[in-house]
């Protein structure tokens, strides 16, 4: 089943707008904000800031410049941590991420972060894409032509899902073979690795543990390396926090180890 309904995003970004609106007129009356005087409030954070994140973390190797652009957007969008979004988009953008991978994340997000949570990233992307020129026809469209299946790994999942799951709640299986595996993850906006690699930050950066195994080796499947993984959990300890990270890490130790 195609859905063409990714109109949707489209249509609500009027009144996701208004909300960020009112943010930005908070902005401008003096609370906290992303280009605000951060020293002014915590010295000791805007050196963390200067010396590590800006002066190390982002110039790590490993993980591009652009990669780690990707894994720091997902995880905003999963824990809808709008306020440093613009400024990220932004950076994401400068770093190599095409305005239709930004697109494209955001969609997938809806459905691994939640839609209210891919909204406030549709405002929140939707001045940076205005300052930017970039347009609809810029974006990937709903009914692009689908990426090749690999059918018999896609059977494998099915067939343990539905033996797993199906009696319980046959809606939430339908709709993750039609929706999701054999609709979103065919889309062609995103190269299959770097839809791993965002779906493998969110669920980090939101605490979702249970499902790291399968979706870190589909991303390992799909070539992101041991150090790439290893340099993901490095950028989310800054940007979801080192206990969300910590309760990843034997996870990933798990899937590194049987591989």
């Amino acid at each position: 089943m195609r859905v063409g309904r990714w109109t949707l995003l489209a249509a609500t970004v009027t009144s996701a707008s208004v909300w960020m609106s009112g943010c930005a007129q908070s902005d401008r009356s003096g609370a906290a904000t992303p280009t605000g005087d951060v020293a002014a409030v915590s010295p000791a954070l805007a050196d963390y800031r200067d010396r590590i994140i800006e002066g190390e973390l982002w110039d790590r190797p490993g993980l591009s410049a652009r990669d780690r652009s990707v894994v720091t957007v997902a995880a905003l969008i999963a824990r809808n941590q709008t306020i440093d979004m613009p400024a990220q988009f932004g950076r994401a953008l400068d770093n190599g991420v095409t305005p239709a991978e930004l697109s494209e994340i955001i969609t997938h997000l809806a459905f691994y972060a939640g839609w209210p949570n891919a909204l406030a990233a549709v405002a929140a992307a939707t001045p940076v894409f205005d300052e930017r020129g970039v347009q609809a026809a810029d974006l990937p469209s709903a009914d692009d032509p689908p990426l090749p299946i690999d059918q018999a790994a896609e059977d494998r999942r099915r067939t343990g899902v539905d033996r797993d799951y199906g009696a319980v709640a046959p809606g939430v299986v339908g709709y993750t073979t039609d929706v999701l595996f054999t609709d979103l993850w065919l889309r062609p906006g995103l190269a299959p690795r770097d839809r791993s690699l965002v779906t493998v930050s969110a669920l980090v950066a939101a605490g979702q543990v249970g499902q790291v195994t399968f979706h870190l080796g589909k991303a390992m499947d799909n070539g992101l390396t041991r150090d790439q993984a290893s340099e993901t959990l490095t950028q989310l300890a800054f940007y979801a926090g080192w206990p969300t990270v910590f309760s990843a890490l034997p996870v990933f130790k798990d899937v590194v180890d049987n591989r």
